[in-house]
């Protein structure tokens, strides 16, 4: 319902107090129709034309007649007539009679009082409520003038009474309202015939004043008009811009508040548009703020939201500081500067020290980009069961509290922000999900090269809860604004991708450390996935962060750290190759082929330690015992041949693309290549009932002499025996290790120092051991095997490419401080 007032019907049933007293007629065809009017017509109140009396007389009786049409008022031989459909437009008529000097004279006179009838109806028509506040403070000043003019014509009516005034005095003190009225009537007459109000009018007044510099008299007067209407609109932009509040109850204000759109969109809606259409620009912006219009947006913007939060903050206002004018010297223009300045810096603090926005970031980087991941390996590890099922079977609320145990048991418990985290299990593949976000700017392939989809309900039966689990993150008013509901997606794009690569690189590395080592196969895969985790984290995502976190310690404005989040999430994004679908295609299927490998070794070995991975991408069917070890290289080496050209090809023209489509081509040279050594490897498997025995033996004998050291080291859990294995293994002179948890033993087969032994596993596990038992003894001959079954032993070919030993332990999150990235 419109909140302003009607116009009073007194105003309306009683034409006579307002100026709409004359009689109507039709627009004449010409200006000077005094012609079309029988003489009879002029006589009023008299029995004889005017033509009838001689010069002297007529002149003091015409007289006497312009001194009432000059206020509006016809005389006895002057007639006034409205012309019908122009409000504000009359014709005055003289008696044709007249003497024809006098008559030119007068006719003379009659635009200034065209002039004074138009402003009269502008000022009364305009002071009514819905026109405005602009219009009224513009009719106000109007008033004012005609004020002064009234009082010239009661000056010339005194001099006329006294006898000392002519047609042709008059004629004389009528020049200096002639110009001024006319400047005024063209305004007027435009206003009200576009029926313009608000920023029009006063751009009306402006462009007016411009076009009359000639006339330094008319340009001044148009200027104090111009500021006397805008005095009403400075008060509306005062109180948004020193409070935030929009005071426009006639709609006049170049700033739209829409109230339908709340802050609460901002977690909920992925569109939402609240930061830029809450409050917008409209069209009708006056001339002198067009350049500081986006200023004074955002002014009113920032202590909204200060307000928002309880926080109440009004600019200090001086009397140097009140927009009370419109001057020559841009003072107003400095007060809006100061506005902003203030309202900026107070926002930006709220958000950095009373929010803490930077803590809120790295605490999303430590859960969404992987920056400490202690807490995801043993997430990972109490909660395999349940991510091997389907989407549609697996229990939240279970996910839910397996994640909180897992923060609760490591070092992310000393997150404050650990409560704000919580799980979510997606319908669809990351690469569906990319597909419908639509406002990502991915190089999709035209429809012609687009690869055809695969069928939406077998992608529903393939997919486990490792394609589709993902994090969210509970974010509070304000921060909201710098991480809505957009920027939260595409932080869990990317969590995806890391945790399903995690994923993937401890299916591989279990097997790497253990006979598979050997495998040319297991070792490229290794070095794939190895080399993608890398890229990820070391190049694209740490250096991104550092960029963007100096950025926001220099920031001067919220919208300026929106820009720099927003811009961090779209490089990530694109550098992460997610929006390079065809790549991330490539990588999603030589993935989906490692960890089918993994899973078709784990059916042969099921006592190996590593997450059920029955239920990939291709389904349980396509791959394990049926499928043989040719064929997996077969699909590896074809796989990764076909993403050499496409990564070569792209890393042109993105150049941050150059070192992964190198790592990728050294892969690719390396499987090319055949086995340099001619020596066979005999690998034989042998289950017992604890543990898993590797024997691998050259072909050739050894008569080498060993020595057998046994260690006591304290083992918790399933991740001490893997690090221990792990580091053991890659000691110099180790051949076999065998390690069991429950006995907290470690025994190792080699040429070895065991002070060293003990230092270096103190070094890189921070377990302290005991030397319990050591033994020399010949090593038995090629191909023999040891009658002890239960002394399990994982060699080490003296061949095996130390720098990936190294490397495998790169990404190890077992340790917290072994992924902290500084």
């Amino acid at each position: 319902m419109d909140p302003t007032p009607g116009t009073p019907r007194w105003n309306l049933d009683r034409p006579f107090l307002t100026g709409r007293f004359h009689q109507e007629i039709k627009a004449p065809a010409q200006a000077a129709g005094s012609r079309l009017f029988s003489m009879e017509s002029f006589s009023r109140g008299s029995d004889n034309v005017i033509g009838s009396y001689p010069v002297s007389v007529q002149e003091l009786l015409v007289i006497d007649d312009l001194l009432s049409a000059l206020v509006g008022i016809e005389g006895r031989y002057i007639s006034i007539k409205r012309v019908r459909g122009k409000a504000g437009h009359v014709i005055f008529h003289i008696d044709p009679s007249m003497d024809l000097a006098l008559q030119e004279l007068t006719e003379r006179i009659f635009p200034l009082c065209q002039n004074y009838v138009l402003i009269n109806h502008f000022v009364e028509s305009k002071s009514h409520f819905r026109s405005g506040l602009v219009n009224h403070a513009f009719a106000a000043a109007l008033r004012a003038l005609l004020l002064d003019y009234q009082a010239m014509v009661a000056q010339l009516e005194h001099q006329f009474l006294l006898g000392r005034l002519s047609v042709q005095g008059l004629w004389f003190f009528c020049q200096p309202m002639m110009g001024s009225l006319h400047a005024l009537s063209i305004v007027v007459e435009k206003a009200s015939s576009n029926n313009f109000s608000g920023a029009t009018t006063l751009n009306l007044l402006q462009s007016q004043a411009k076009a009359m510099a000639g006339d330094n008299a008319v340009r001044s007067l148009l200027e104090k008009m111009t500021q006397r209407a805008s005095s009403a609109y400075l008060a509306i932009l005062e109180r948004w811009v020193y409070e935030g509040v929009i005071d426009d109850p006639y709609g006049e204000f170049f700033i739209a508040e829409n109230k339908s759109l709340q802050k609460e969109s901002l977690t909920q809606d992925y569109d939402t548009k609240y930061w830029v259409q809450r409050y917008s620009l409209k069209d009708g912006i006056p001339s002198f703020l067009v350049s500081v219009a986006g200023i004074i947006l955002t002014t009113g913007k920032y202590l909204n939201v200060m307000r928002e939060c309880g926080h109440n903050v009004q600019v200090p206002l001086s009397e140097n500081s009140k927009l009370t004018s419109i001057e020559s010297n841009h003072h107003y223009l400095e007060c809006i500067k100061s506005a902003y300045d203030f309202a900026s810096g107070e926002l930006l603090n709220l958000i950095k020290h009373k929010y803490d926005l930077i803590g809120k970031l790295r605490s999303m980087k430590r859960y969404f980009l992987l920056d400490q991941g202690d807490y995801l390996v043993h997430f990972m590890d109490i909660s395999r069961d349940e991510l091997a099922k389907r989407p549609e079977e697996i229990s939240v609320e279970k996910l839910q509290s397996l994640l909180d145990l897992a923060l609760r048991s490591t070092a992310a418990a000393s997150d404050p922000c650990h409560e704000e985290l919580t799980c979510c299990v997606e319908r669809v593949s990351l690469l569906k999900r990319l597909s419908t976000l639509k406002d990502l700017d991915s190089t999709e392939p035209s429809e012609g090269n687009r690869p055809a989809d695969s069928d939406p309900q077998s992608e529903l039966l393939s997919i486990t809860g490792l394609e589709t689990f993902c994090l969210s993150y509970k974010v509070q008013w304000p921060l909201s604004l710098i991480i809505p509901r957009k920027a939260l997606t595409k932080y869990q794009l990317i969590f995806r991708l890391l945790f399903h690569c995690k994923h993937g690189f401890r299916a591989i590395n279990i097997l790497g450390t253990a006979i598979l080592r050997s495998s040319i196969l297991c070792r490229s895969m290794i070095k794939f996935v190895n080399s993608l985790l890398h890229y990820l984290t070391f190049e694209v995502l740490e250096p991104n962060w550092h960029l963007m976190h100096d950025r926001l310690q220099t920031v001067k404005s919220v919208d300026e750290v929106i820009q720099f989040h927003d811009f961090f999430l779209q490089k990530c994004l694109k550098e992460c190759l997610l929006l390079l679908p065809q790549v991330f295609k490539k990588i999603e299927k030589l993935k989906s082929v490692c960890l089918q490998y993994a899973a078709s070794i784990q059916l042969l070995v099921p006592s190996m330690y590593m997450p059920e991975v029955a239920s990939t991408n291709d389904g349980a069917g396509s791959f394990g015992l049926g499928r043989s070890k040719p064929k997996f290289e077969k699909e590896f080496n074809d796989e990764l041949q076909s993403l050499v050209p496409i990564l070569s090809s792209s890393s042109q023209a993105e150049p941050y693309l150059t070192h992964l489509a190198q790592c990728i081509l050294g892969l690719q040279k390396v499987v090319n290549l055949k086995q340099p050594r001619k020596t066979r490897f005999h690998v034989h498997f042998y289950l017992c009932e604890q543990d898993m025995i590797y024997d691998m033996s050259e072909s050739k004998s050894s008569s080498k002499k060993e020595t057998v050291l046994e260690l006591k080291v304290y083992m918790h859990c399933k991740a001490c025996e893997r690090s221990v294995c792990n580091t053991l293994g890659k000691l110099e002179g180790v051949e076999a290790v065998k390690v069991d948890m429950n006995s907290h033993r470690a025994i190792i087969t080699g040429e070895v120092d065991p002070e060293k032994v003990v230092k270096k596993l103190k070094k890189k596990t921070g377990k302290r051991a005991e030397i319990i038992t050591k033994k020399n003894e010949m090593a038995p001959a090629a191909g023999e095997r040891s009658s002890n079954r239960s002394e399990a032993s994982a060699v080490i070919p003296d061949h095996f490419d130390q720098t990936l030993v190294a490397g495998l332990s790169l990404f190890s999150d077992e340790n917290p401080n072994a992924c902290s990235i500084t």
